[in-house]
């Protein structure tokens, strides 16, 4: 039997950290063994945002390629691509936009979430409001039945399948109603206790040097109220501790749970052990990607072709979508 198709993307708007990792990256690593697998660079989505500035995105999009290989996403497993190289989501976009109502798009959660958080530039124009047409394009232009959410993400999923059944609905059934897989996606706080994201600059880069780990984690924020290594503290207050829960042991977390309870350890013992488990997880990362640094006409083999596959695929509904609608 054929495998499920599962899509997922990512933007190239910044470099991948670790919470990309442990919140999107391990998850579509055991997703490729048991499914169809398409993964796709967002570099369209991230002008979405980041129009007014382009001369990073082309490096983006080499920074995440590499990490995505260096994470264990394997292109004999599932197909890798950039969305801008596949022109057909571009012309998905523009007959979905055809039939989307306005109210729709108004009524994301995100859409007034972000511009009252991105104050730095002009979010008023129809390419951020129309995102979630393009990112219907991307997910219905390969027919995919999964695609991989945390629950905060429903919305725009819903709209995807709202543009499915209208378009079915004028034109015949052609794309299938995409079903959310829903995933728990691990909240990884910053060094300084906001969720980490590179738009706060509190974050722990895949690409950042060993050096530069230890020195982030050194200095990150804990429980306020632990003032001197004699103070007792509140672990489950501490964005350290929420670290501790993802990448260290059971037998570790109450080691310092109990150490930070009783003040029986200081906040750099506590801030050592994470940084040794963290090490653990990040050193074979490290290694892939020194390696694919060094081997650029890999990377360039790979992209090439994931895109010939996903053009193949996207070719086939555009026809369908084309004679549907009698063009």
């Amino acid at each position: 039997m054929a495998k499920q198709r599962v899509l997922s993307g990512m933007q190239s708007s910044g470099r991948l950290h670790l919470g990309n990792l442990v919140g999107a990256l391990q998850n579509w690593v055991r997703l490729q063994r048991d499914y169809d697998c398409y993964y796709f660079i967002a570099d369209w989505h991230s002008l979405t945002t980041l129009y007014t500035d382009t001369s990073l995105i082309r490096e983006n999009v080499k920074d995440v390629l590499i990490n995505w290989l260096a994470a264990g996403i394997d292109p004999q497993k599932c197909t890798i691509f950039i969305q801008s190289r596949v022109l057909e989501h571009a012309e998905l976009h523009l007959l979905f936009s055809m039939i989307t109502p306005l109210g729709w798009l108004e009524r994301v959660p995100t859409y007034k979430e972000k511009q009252e958080e991105i104050k730095d530039r002009d979010l008023g124009t129809y390419g951020f409001l129309g995102y979630p047409v393009l990112q219907s394009a991307d997910i219905l232009i390969y027919r995919a039945q999964y695609v991989p959410v945390g629950i905060d993400q429903i919305p725009h999923l819903e709209i995807t399948r709202e543009i499915a059944r209208r378009f079915n609905f004028l034109y015949g059934n052609i794309f299938p109603e995409p079903e959310a897989m829903l995933t728990e996606f691990p909240k990884l706080p910053g060094i300084d206790g906001r969720k980490m994201s590179k738009s706060y600059g509190n974050a722990i880069y895949l690409s950042d040097p060993p050096k530069d780990v230890e020195q982030k984690l050194l200095t990150m924020m804990t429980d306020p109220a632990r003032v001197k290594k004699t103070d007792p503290g509140e672990p489950e207050i501490c964005p350290v501790f929420t670290m501790h829960k993802i990448f260290s042991s059971k037998e570790e977390q109450q080691f310092c749970a109990s150490g930070c309870r009783t003040a029986g350890i200081g906040c750099i013992e506590c801030k050592r052990i994470l940084i040794k488990n963290i090490f653990g997880v990040m050193e074979p990362i490290w290694e892939k990607r020194n390696e694919l640094l060094q081997h650029p006409d890999v990377l360039s083999d790979i992209v090439e072709e994931g895109i010939k596959k996903a053009r193949k695929a996207a070719t086939v509904t555009m026809t369908m979508a084309r004679e549907a609608m009698r063009i």
